[in-house]
């Protein structure tokens, strides 16, 4: 039976571009959608943007939190602190104010409050501890029950705020904030309350636009949004399946997966789109072109995801939980973005047909085929001069990637809010008005297996206080004052075998140099104890900077366990991809370089311009995971068709058609993914923000230097090497000429 016929016949067979078949996957998928956007829950049904410690429950800083709910119970609970400040000082009749919305609170007896200081029952000694120095700002906390869901702790703050401002509703100078955690919860779930359907809404506006502009045809933009609106569906409505039997879910990743899920399935879109058009000009019957088109790009895409996927994977390697927790999320939706990459789209552009393309619909003609392009003479100019070409891109790329060794990082949640967000307003004031170290004091808790004795705890207060970065601890022991009595008795167990202290830092308890200070505390803590005579008992340190200094440890380690494992991992799969020993080393190390050169402009942009001198600790891991696992789709679709112009051609002829082949829909695809990371800069969050700009930069450089120069000249500066062990046809013409 002749080839053709053969084809014709196997059109006909059932598979996903079959006549039969196309139809089958289409309606399967639908049903799937429909059924489970009937019965199923969405993810964010079960999302949460809680920010806890995110450290395991053996931690050091978590164990120093049980002993304060061993012995210390009436101190646990969630911190409202309300923040009122005015412009001149505090009068007699601003703490009257005070006074009738302290009263008033504790008359509310609100469910959720497990306690409020009784401002307005103290002495007016007792009552200025909580007045700034400067007199201009007060402090009035109130305690949250543990433990509570998001939406209570954010209903009985909106109560704690409506309490306060009918009291001051005479009083135009005295203004309010609520802030520390749980102000900080109640303003996260606002931030969040649209942000994800804003962002959803704008990232499918500016593919539908962006597809338009590359393609002229209003079905080539619908038909992907199409897809990856039906996967979609699936992929959130499966993510919540697994959040109500226990899974947990953060609001962040769900943002960014909603951004993958669209952005991964337009790149397999224009790859298949790609293909298949060509194939369309050489073949009349659509089925057996997109057969043919298939077996082009089944492999780039299945590897392409494959290696998403796994770098999904390894975050499960990681210990801090906000990394583990995108591990799940992430990993369900790439099994299902590629299973709708590999099904779903190309039934739907078979069923299309050529109609998909109007109103320049593709006819077969052999010599349209072979015209060359933009991308032809581009080739010609890089492949000619490698040396001069590479040159050319490596210099700057590296010079700007150097400029990663400047990066300052930020561990304070909320300085990543927005300005108008009452409880980073409410911090800011504290920061203004208090002491650095007295915005998060560190608890130290002293456990002994025998009552403590006041004169050695003195003693440890004194230790404590010649360490460097310490401003004061508290209580003095020794002090005879009688308000310090009543705080003295207060910093004792019940059975006297434990007491706390406060420690408060000269610098931020944020800073870095302050998380080394209490590193060095903590590594001196049998000196410290043996100094003050108690040898038998243990140090327990708790609070922000405790946490925090943890958190970047734990940061450090999943960075580079994280980091090598993908690294490794994909050059594994790199290497099965394209059975070459030589490829995947410079591809990995071409797509390293682009996501230093990323991190270094996008902090260069963002210090110059916007004036941010610090990014968030977490962007480099959430940068180096996606940008590295995306550009490998690139580096994966150019090489594929390298390879297969290698079996006909000389090896540096197969590298020109193949970048000239490539050239568009890569350049295409790469637009499309640094747009939609980029319509993350819309969102409130400034570490979101930061994200998705320097993924966008990233995605930018990978397609427009790295993909179509550097990689390009290194494999012509390599010659029939660049693919080795494989071995190429037209090596001994080449040689021989």
């Amino acid at each position: 039976m002749p080839k053709e016929k053969e084809m014709k016949k196997d059109s006909s067979r059932f598979s996903v571009v079959s006549r039969k078949g196309s139809k089958w996957i289409v309606g399967l998928w639908l049903a799937a959608a429909l059924l489970m956007g009937w019965l199923a829950p969405g993810a964010s049904d079960y999302a949460t943007s809680v920010n806890e410690s995110g450290l395991r429950e053996d931690s050091v800083s978590l164990k120093a939190d049980e002993k304060i709910e061993e012995y210390f119970p009436d101190d646990k609970g969630t911190p409202a602190l309300l923040v009122f400040n005015k412009e001149g000082e505090f009068n007699e009749g601003d703490f009257k104010v005070i006074d009738e919305i302290s009263k008033k609170i504790e008359d509310a007896n609100i469910e959720a409050v497990k306690g409020a200081v009784p401002f307005h029952k103290m002495p007016p000694q007792a009552k200025a501890t909580f007045l700034a120095e400067n007199k201009t700002t007060l402090i009035l906390p109130v305690a949250l029950k543990e433990n509570l869901e998001r939406d209570v702790i954010n209903k009985t703050v909106e109560k704690l705020g409506k309490i306060a401002k009918t009291e001051l509703k005479d009083s135009d100078d005295v203004k309010l904030a609520i802030t520390g955690p749980a102000g900080i919860v109640a303003d996260m779930i606002g931030i969040f309350a649209q942000a994800d359907i804003v962002l959803l809404l704008g990232t499918i506006g500016l593919i539908f636009v962006l597809l338009i502009v590359i393609y002229r045809s209003p079905l080539l933009a619908l038909v992907p949004l199409l897809g990856a609106g039906i996967v979609y569906e699936v992929v959130n409505k499966t993510i919540g399946l697994f959040g109500s039997a226990g899974m947990r879910i953060e609001t962040q990743s769900t943002s960014i997966m909603s951004i993958l899920l669209f952005a991964a399935l337009t790149d397999y879109s224009l790859f298949i789109v790609a293909r298949f058009k060509e194939e369309l000009r050489k073949e009349e019957d659509k089925y057996i072109a997109m057969k043919r088109a298939m077996e082009g790009v089944r492999e780039p895409i299945l590897y392409s995801g494959g290696t998403v996927l796994a770098a999904m994977l390894v975050l499960f390697s990681a210990i801090y939980e906000p990394y583990r927790n995108f591990a799940p999320v992430f990993s369900i939706a790439l099994v299902l973005i590629l299973l709708g990459g590999l099904t779903l789209l190309p039934s739907l552009y078979v069923l299309f047909g050529r109609k998909a393309f109007w109103p320049a619909i593709p006819k077969v003609d052999s010599k349209a085929a072979a015209k060359p392009n933009i991308w032809t003479r581009f080739s010609r100019v890089v492949v000619n001069n490698p040396l001069k070409s590479g040159i050319f891109v490596l210099i700057p790329l590296v010079a700007i990637a150097l400029n990663t060794l400047n990066i300052e990082y930020s561990f304070n949640l909320i300085k990543s809010f927005p300005d108008d967000i009452q409880s980073r307003q409410g911090y800011e004031v504290l920061e203004k008005n208090f002491a650095p170290g007295e915005l998060a004091p560190t608890t130290v808790i002293v456990e002994s297996e025998k009552e403590l004795d006041p004169a050695k705890l003195e003693s440890l207060r004194e230790e404590l206080l010649a360490m460097d970065g310490v401003e004061a601890v508290n209580p003095d022991f020794a002090s005879k004052d009688p308000m310090q009595a009543m705080r003295l008795e207060s910093s004792f167990s019940e059975n006297r075998k434990a007491a706390k202290l406060e420690l408060v830092f000269s610098g931020n308890p944020y800073d870095q140099k302050t998380f080394d200070q209490f590193n060095k505390i903590t590594g001196q803590e049998d000196q410290l104890t043996e100094a003050a005579g108690l040898e038998d008992a243990s140090l327990y340190f708790a609070g922000e900077t405790a946490k925090q200094a943890e958190i970047r440890d734990v940061n450090d380690r999943d960075t580079v366990v994280v980091v090598l494992l993908i690294t490794l991992v994909i050059i594994l799969l790199l290497a099965m991809q394209t059975r070459s020993v030589v490829a995947p080393l410079y591809m990995m190390a071409t797509i390293i370089l682009s996501y230093f050169t990323a991190l270094g402009a996008g902090y260069f942009i963002f210090n110059e311009f916007f004036g941010y001198t610090e990014i968030s600790y977490r962007i480099p891991l959430y940068t180096f995971i996606f940008l590295v696992a995306l550009g490998v789709d690139y580096n994966i679709m150019l090489i594929s068709r390298i390879k297969e112009e290698a079996r006909i051609h000389p090896i540096k002829e197969a590298i020109g058609l193949g970048l000239s082949h490539t050239g568009g829909v890569i350049s295409s695809a790469g637009l499309i993914l640094a747009a939609t990371f980029a319509v993350l800069i819309t969102q409130p969050i400034m570490e979101l923000f930061m994200f998705g700009f320097t993924v966008a930069i990233g995605v930018l450089i990978d397609t427009f230097l790295i993909r179509t120069i550097l990689v390009p000249a290194i494999m012509v500066k390599l010659g029939k090497y660049s693919l080795w062990p494989q071995k190429v046809k037209g090596e001994e013409s080449s040689s021989q000429a």
